[in-house]
This record gives C-alpha cells, sequence and structure tokens, in this order.
C-alpha cells in the first residue's frame, strides 16, 4: 500500500512510506486504515501496479487531520470529477460520519466509534461500534444503489428479518442499519443455499403481482436491446458470443412463454450475500443490485458453484409451480443459463459508464469475463 495523503480541506501533505497488508483485495481498508500509523480515512484508488484486482501494489488517496513525520513528496490528481462519489472527496466522510452520528444521538446511542471497513466506487462502509460492540453499520452508495433502503423496507414488509432493519436511510446514499450478528457465510453449501431459497420465495411471490409497488427500482426485465449493446465491441473476439446474440430473440421469447412472472430480484444472491447466527434464520444484506426481473436469475446465482444444484431447482420449482400453476420453472432455468451471464456482463457494463477511470480496474475485466462464460453456457 502506498497511501497519499489529503487533509480535510484537500490539501495534499505527501505519501506514507509503502507498507503491506495481508487482504489482497483493494476495496477492503479495514487492515489498511489500522497499519498506517496514522489517524486516515481512504478516500479512493488512485492507481494499481495490476490491471485488476486482488494484489499488487495499489495507491489509494487517504484523508487525515494529521501531519505525519515522515511524509516523502508525491502528488496524485485531485482535479474534481462528475462521477465521483461523494465519500471520495476529502470532507466526504467526516460529513457521513457526523450525519450517522446525529441519528444514533437522537436514538439514544451517542458513544459510538466509527472503523471504516470498504470504499471503492459501490460503496463505503464503515462499523459503529459501541461500548458492547456493533451496534450498526453506516454505508453509503453512489445514486444507482440509491433504491436499496427503500427495498430493504419492501423486503420486510413482506419478510421480517430477512434483511438488516434500516435505523435511518439520507441524502447521497447514506444508510445506517442494524447490526445483524454472525458471519458472512461465503462458501456456504447446498443447506444454506436451500434456506435462503425458501426464505426469499415468499417475498418473490408477494412482488410478483405488485410491480406497481417498486417503483424507483431498476428493470431488468428480458430486453434483447440491451444484451446486444453490451455484446457489440467483444462479438468479433469471443467464440460463440455472436450467435448466442443472434438467437436470443427466439430464445427470451422461449423463456418469457414458460410463465414465471417478473417480481423484485436481489440480483447477486449468493451466500457471501447472506449473514447468519447460531440456529438463526438467513439475513439477506446487499441490496444494491436489486431489481425487477425474472426470478430465474437469482435461482442461478445462489446455485453457482453448488456440486449438485439440482434438489435447490427441484424445490425452487416446486414453488414456483404452486404459486404459478402451469410455469415450466426448469425449462426457463435453462434458456435462461447463459443471459444470467450477459445480466451480469451488462450490469457491469452500467458500473463503468457511472464510474470515474481510475477506479475501471474494479470492473473492467468483468464485462469480456462474463460474456465469454455467456456464450459458453449456450455451447452447453
Amino acid at each position: 500500500m502506498t497511501l497519499v495523503l489529503v487533509d480535510p480541506a484537500g490539501e495534499l501533505l505527501g505519501a506514507l512510506p509503502p507498507f503491506t497488508v495481508d487482504s489482497p483485495w483493494w476495496q477492503e481498508t479495514a487492515e489498511v486504515v489500522a497499519a498506517a500509523g496514522a489517524d486516515v480515512t481512504v478516500l479512493r484508488l488512485l492507481h494499481a501496479d495490476r490491471p485488476a484486482p486482488p494484489g499488487g501494489h495499489v495507491t489509494y488517496l487517504a484523508e487525515t487531520r494529521e501531519r505525519p513525520a515522515g511524509l516523502t513528496p508525491l502528488g496524485a490528481d485531485l482535479v474534481p470529477h462528475a462521477q465521483r462519489a461523494p465519500w471520495a472527496e476529502p470532507g466526504g466522510p467526516g460529513a457521513t460520519l457526523a450525519w450517522a452520528a446525529g441519528v444514533l444521538d437522537r436514538l439514544g446511542l451517542p458513544r459510538v466509534t466509527a472503523s471504516q471497513q470498504r470504499t471503492w466506487n459501490l460503496s463505503a462502509i464503515w462499523r459503529m461500534d459501541g461500548p458492547g460492540g456493533p451496534v450498526a453499520w453506516l454505508k453509503q452508495v453512489p445514486g444507482f444503489f440509491a433504491h436499496e433502503p427503500v427495498v430493504l423496507g419492501l423486503v420486510a414488509s413482506v419478510a421480517p428479518g430477512l434483511v438488516p432493519y434500516v435505523m435511518a436511510s439520507g441524502a447521497s446514499g447514506r444508510m445506517l442499519l442494524a447490526h445483524v450478528p454472525g458471519e458472512d457465510r461465503y462458501g456456504a453449501g447446498a443447506d444454506l443455499c436451500a434456506a435462503v431459497s425458501e426464505a426469499f420465495h415468499p417475498v418473490q411471490a408477494h412482488f410478483a403481482g405488485r410491480l406497481d409497488e417498486l417503483g424507483g427500482v431498476p428493470d431488468k426485465r428480458l430486453d434483447v436491446g440491451r444484451f446486444v449493446n453490451v455484446a457489440a465491441p467483444y462479438v468479433g473476439g469471443i467464440p460463440g458470443l455472436a450467435e448466442l446474440i443472434d438467437g436470443l430473440p427466439e430464445r427470451l421469447a422461449a423463456a418469457a412463454a414458460c410463465g414465471l412472472p417478473d417480481t423484485l430480484l436481489h440480483g447477486d444472491l449468493h451466500p457471501g450475500n447472506v449473514r447468519t447466527s447460531g440456529g438463526a434464520g438467513p439475513v439477506i444484506v446487499d441490496w444494491g443490485d436489486s431489481a425487477i426481473g425474472n426470478p430465474a436469475f437469482d435461482l442461478l446465482r445462489l446455485a453457482e458453484g453448488l456440486e449438485s444444484p439440482e434438489p435447490l431447482v427441484t424445490a425452487w420449482a416446486r414453488r414456483w409451480r404452486e404459486a404459478v400453476p402451469g410455469c415450466d420453472p426448469e425449462r426457463a432455468v435453462e434458456l435462461l443459463r447463459p443471459v444470467a451471464a450477459l445480466q451480469a456482463a451488462a450490469t457491469y457494463a452500467g458500473f463503468l459508464a457511472n464510474i470515474e477511470q481510475a477506479e475501471w480496474p474494479y470492473h473492467a475485466s468483468d464485462v469480456p469475463e462474463c460474456l465469454a462464460a455467456a456464450a459458453s453456457a449456450a455451447r452447453g
């Protein structure tokens, strides 16, 4: 790590000597802040010696109210950028932390310490610790994720406890979420995936007939044009992609004929976005990618990496046939398997279109990788 420091007013101070942290993921900042040797807040990525994460030598811009000894002269581009997140500018984190402190004080939780956990173009996250441990999580998201707290409220209205409780939401994508005990379940197996699918189904069944209640939620219903646009620059270089795109109208029409209704999607429903504690049920987090679309997309994401996904798919399909008699969920899953990767490519392309170029390495390789995966899935 190299940290180029500025003060809260944006005055360039110089750089700390490089140091090393164990976590290879560029957006994870807890170790960076702990190892810096000064009171710093990471603002944004400046550059890296690799085209994409993880690992390597990365340089961040960070803010401090101190002027640490041993700084070396090192410049940084501090010119404002129209697509820069508010938390990535000097003074931005301070304004967000002040908002959170005011909320917590009004809630009777005044003695809270903020610990920065993550910052990148998709979110800034702080853990808010009281005397007895974590009490809340402060999260700030860009405009294209601004629907997240609204979606959390909608899901909680149908399935209380399935999502974090929204303590407050504010301007500029700010939200304060109640702490959820437990751990993120990255790598969890079929049993957890089955529990998540079962717990989420009533929510999707509820909103399948109430799309009018999802105002402000991005619309990702099946649209040939969106997929054609994201694939166009790569069609000549990815084997099988042209054939997939040419056959999309027929494929999407066949998927629509399967009778699965559009509904609320989580959008990135994998075990790492689920927390569990003891015998309590799953809590699904990170709803920024939520959208209106075909529920098969969430099922396909949840089933990724399972050695034997068939029982998960069978149980999911049974629930949908009970909710929508005459539908053909299994066929929809097979038809939409390559389309799910196209959907992911379109999502990443949307990120790139709405962030500054210095942070493109986080996502640039994802677009062609997802398109290649789509073409491969179509070939079987």
